[in-house]
């Protein structure tokens, strides 16, 4: 071959070798920009976990457990019995009551009947009183004429006195029945406190059948018939059906690309090739850190000689959306979470 055309065959490799060269840094330049803008307008995590709320459920009174229909892990929906409690000492209770409910009725009935009489008492005073003014004030010029004596009159004017005196005392007795009777306006203070205490006892009967206050699992049921439930202490613990979010910890330089309502892909390690979707809920506003905490009035501060500045990672919680009754969400499940941005 010539030298001259082994030079520009040199020549041609040369540039075509440049060529090469300067397009690999380009596609590299650009598939790197192209993946960190990915990597943060689509953050991504694999610190997440599958969440629900749960519900200590406690009985309002206390006593033995007589039924116990669930088992452990079972699913059951909102107002189903979950245990019973013995009713019979509330039961008696509310017989009871409900009896003197009874009595505090006909007695609210006997002082309606007493004022009526004292009402009509002071009437028939009244009326004496009203007799016996209009007598004195007719004998009264009959004095200066000697029809009647002053003694005549003396004693018209003392029955007028006594007359207005029993007036007074008819009164004070309507006072004092209206008083023992309690009522204040439309109620009536004694038959009302008597019906609080029926409602109360019908409640405590009401209690004893526990149930569930929504659709969920039953779960830490460590109990069996004829333990002894206390009242306001645990007995077992639900798992809320109504709604399952994952709680994504996220690392704080994600932040800024992610906002409440976005959207999310969620994957679970138990269902690897299938897609939930959710949308993000909020964002963690704090966490909690030993440096700096305060011990005995005074900041705890460890030393250090760790240079690197690590991210802290805040919990983001996303809800799903998209539930699937072939793969039930567990509580605890490791997830991939994804966010998706605005759609």
């Amino acid at each position: 071959m010539p030298p001259a055309a082994s030079e520009r065959g040199e020549r041609v490799r040369r540039v075509a070798g440049a060529v090469v060269s300067v397009a690999i840094i380009a596609g590299a330049v650009v598939a790197g920009l192209y993946a960190a803008r990915q990597y943060y307008v689509y953050p991504r995590t694999d610190d997440a976990y599958v969440r629900a709320n749960t519900v200590g459920i406690a009985p309002h009174v206390s006593g033995p457990i007589v039924d116990l229909p669930v088992v452990d892990n079972q699913r059951v929906a909102a107002g189903a019995l979950l245990f019973e409690i013995d009713p019979r000492p509330y039961q008696h209770a509310l017989d009871k009551l409900e009896a003197q409910l009874v009595l505090t009725q006909l007695e609210v009935q006997a002082y309606d009947d007493a004022i009526a009489a004292a009402r009509a008492e002071q009437s028939r005073h009244e009326a004496d009183a009203a007799y016996a003014r209009q007598y004195l004030k007719r004998i009264e010029p009959l004095l200066d004429k000697h029809f009647v004596t002053a003694n005549d009159v003396y004693n018209a004017r003392a029955q007028v006195e006594a007359q207005d005196a029993a007036v007074r005392n008819a009164e004070s007795e309507v006072k004092r029945a209206q008083s023992q009777l309690g009522q204040h306006g439309d109620i009536n203070a004694r038959l009302k406190a008597a019906e609080a205490e029926v409602a109360d006892a019908k409640l405590n009967v009401d209690y004893c059948s526990v149930r569930a206050p929504f659709d969920g699992y039953v779960t830490n049921l460590n109990i069996a018939v004829g333990q002894y439930a206390n009242e306001g202490r645990q007995v077992l613990s639900m798992v809320d059906d109504r709604t399952w979010y994952v709680i994504a910890n996220f690392r704080e330089n994600f932040l800024p690309h992610i906002a409440e309502g976005m959207t999310a892909d969620i994957f679970l390690l138990a269902y690897p090739n299938h897609r939930f979707r959710g949308r993000v809920q909020g964002i963690g506003w704090a966490l909690y850190q030993e440096n700096g905490a305060t011990v005995d009035g005074l900041p705890a501060v460890a030393p250090t000689l760790n240079w690197v500045r690590l991210s802290q990672r805040f919990p983001v919680r996303v809800v799903v959306d998209d539930r699937d009754a072939d793969r039930p969400l567990r509580m605890g499940a490791t997830a991939v979470v994804t966010i998706q941005g605005f759609r």
